[in-house]
């Protein structure tokens, strides 16, 4: 039987936003004080020991054709799971669709106006980093990436996917090599998109005969409610119930919720980046 495992840190509605994680706001103080310091980033960086490398991808800026919103990737969903990446040992490489800088989305930023993520002190603490804005500053292209280099991969939600990811053999072609490598191949929240069109080298989909989560209906409406305009150009959720052989599963709506089946490892939204990260260490331990 194949092996599929789900994790579920948080079953409940997270009310009072999408930025609001499943924890209280002690808890995630508590875990920012633990978070890697520019040292410890200096001794991943510079040729001291690790367990690994793990290679994260995250969308250049673009702009929405719905809102006409500047778009990228979203906050917590690079900053999550790279925390849980740095602490358990793992030297991390974050490239882009077209390297260079890259950019927050806006409603994603703890410190934007809205403060619709101003509970996310995890994204809040690794901004005071020199390192990590310049790691923000200077991303690699994907193109450069080889599967050799790294022990997983991990792609970085937001609303840029939505339009960078997909239709991008590049990256697609990336991802089911990961995949195929029997390596922890990992999508969350819009990320996901690329599931819909990547096919392994025998030419099925990807996700045939696979369970796995993304960006649900039920929470575009929220969001979509909460901005009074339909932000996204399609759904994930539409899209997949429209293939054939697979099965995408949902939680309840902002829930931190992640599924792995075999080395396939996908989280549903900005709350699931954690619990898909250490689906990924687990899977590498």
């Amino acid at each position: 039987m194949k092996k599929l495992k789900i994790a579920i840190m948080s079953l409940g509605l997270i009310i009072g936003g999408l930025s609001h994680a499943q924890n209280s706001i002690n808890s995630d103080s508590k875990k920012s004080k633990n978070m890697i310091t520019e040292k410890e980033h200096y001794v991943h960086a510079h040729g001291m020991p690790t367990k690994g490398k793990i290679l994260m991808v995250a969308s250049s800026p673009t702009v929405s054709k719905q809102t006409g919103w500047p778009i990228g990737f979203w906050a917590a969903e690079l900053t999550h799971p790279l925390r849980v990446f740095k602490e358990a040992g793992y030297e991390v490489e974050l490239v882009s669709t077209k390297g260079g800088k890259i950019e927050m989305d806006g409603y994603s930023n703890p410190t934007d106006e809205s403060g619709y993520s101003a509970h996310d002190v995890i994204s809040l603490g690794f901004m005071q980093q020199d390192w990590f804005q310049k790691m923000l500053d200077n991303t690699d292209r994907l193109s450069n990436a080889k599967v050799s280099n790294y022990d997983a991969i991990f792609l970085v939600g937001g609303q840029a996917p939505m339009y960078t990811f997909k239709g991008n053999e590049e990256l697609q072609q990336l991802f089911v090599d990961f995949y195929e490598s029997g390596k922890p191949s990992a999508a969350v929240c819009h990320s996901t998109t690329l599931l819909l069109e990547a096919k392994t080298s025998n030419g099925k989909l990807l996700v045939d005969g696979k369970t796995w989560t993304g960006f649900c209906n039920a929470e575009e409406d929220y969001a979509d409610e909460a901005v009074g305009m339909k932000i996204q150009p399609y759904r994930i959720q539409d899209e997949a119930e429209k293939l054939s052989n697979t099965n995408f599963k949902v939680a309840a709506p902002f829930a931190s919720y992640a599924i792995q089946d075999g080395n396939l490892i996908t989280g549903q939204q900005q709350n699931s980046g954690e619990a898909a990260a250490l689906l990924v260490v687990e899977m590498l331990n």
